[in-house]
């Protein structure tokens, strides 16, 4: 059963007024800002801003992190929503679990920077870790729903390249099929996300284009070859089945996988701080995922 702490956030957001007009970009953009501005990231966290191969981003760092391994972190929000700020209290937390460095990157967003400019970007940064001299087997690429997908997506568009892959990768609640095809489309009691709300997503990204391409949909992807997977997702979610479905596909082809199902939490609750023992819970085991694979 989901903690009183967990329950008391859905509650709210199951609470929370419903706009007349549907906000702006700007206005939906502002107020993911605003909302994760009450995360406090701690004193004793270095985030230092900096430019990964022309990618704006920042490196976030609880004290003990190793400077010889470094998590890549790819936020979340639709391809359309967040920035390094929305999630710098997060990768604070994964940073102290993993003792590791980590470089949340803004990548560009759509509508203005369609698909695949956020693969671009996370494949340049991915590059220029690799330049700055940190060995393959020390990275990590992680992120959170739609960076998630993304965090999937890299991997694939990295190994038709043929770059090196990094030791492993974190998908958390993952948005993998972004024809929204799963059966938890039809059954989720999520009060984060709804179909109406994805599909609008998944337009200003796509813009017309194939949505089942391994780099947009990384539910189509092949797995074969790549590292060893953690996917976390809630039972609750719109996107149980996206993880479900990739961890599947994964296994299948002999990939490694550790998938994580949370009874009845909702999307992405690792945001929700270390007031919540879920996602203290949550990230303590990202933690461990990534030292067990970069020792």
């Amino acid at each position: 059963m989901p903690s009183p702490e967990h329950e008391a956030i859905v509650a709210a957001l199951v609470d929370r007024p419903v706009p007349e007009t549907p906000p702006t970009m700007e206005e939906s953009r502002a107020g993911f800002e605003a909302m994760t501005a009450g995360f406090t990231v701690p004193d004793d966290v270095r985030v230092e801003s900096v430019d990964a191969g022309g990618v704006p981003g920042a490196w976030v760092a609880a004290p003990g992190a190793r400077d010889d391994v470094a998590v890549l972190y790819l936020h979340g929000g639709g391809y359309i929503l967040g920035s390094v700020k929305t999630h710098t209290e997060l990768a604070s937390r994964i940073s102290r679990a993993s003792a590791a460095r980590l470089l949340v990157i803004d990548y560009r967003l759509a509508p203005e920077n369609p698909f695949p400019a956020a693969v671009e970007d996370a494949v340049a940064s991915y590059r220029w870790l690799r330049d700055q001299g940190f060995a393959r087997e020390r990275i990590v690429i992680a992120g959170d729903s739609a960076g998630g997908g993304l965090t999937l997506a890299t991997l694939a568009a990295l190994k038709t390249a043929g770059d090196p892959l990094p030791a492993a990768a974190v998908c958390l609640s993952p948005f993998a099929d972004l024809d929204g095809t799963g059966d938890s489309y039809e059954t989720a009691d999520d009060p984060l996300l709804n179909r109406e709300a994805v599909e609008g997503m998944a337009a200003a990204y796509m813009q017309g284009q194939d949505r089942k391409q391994a780099t947009a949909s990384p539910l189509h992807a092949d797995y074969a070859g790549l590292p060893p997977l953690l996917i976390q997702v809630g039972t609750r979610e719109l996107l149980l089945d996206d993880a479900t479905r990739v961890a599947e596909r994964a296994r299948a082809a002999g990939v490694d996988v550790t998938l994580e199902k949370g009874d009845g939490l909702i999307h992405v609750w690792h945001l929700f701080g270390p007031g919540v023992p879920e996602s203290v819970e949550a990230v303590e085991r990202i933690g461990a995922f990534v030292r067990k694979h970069t020792s």
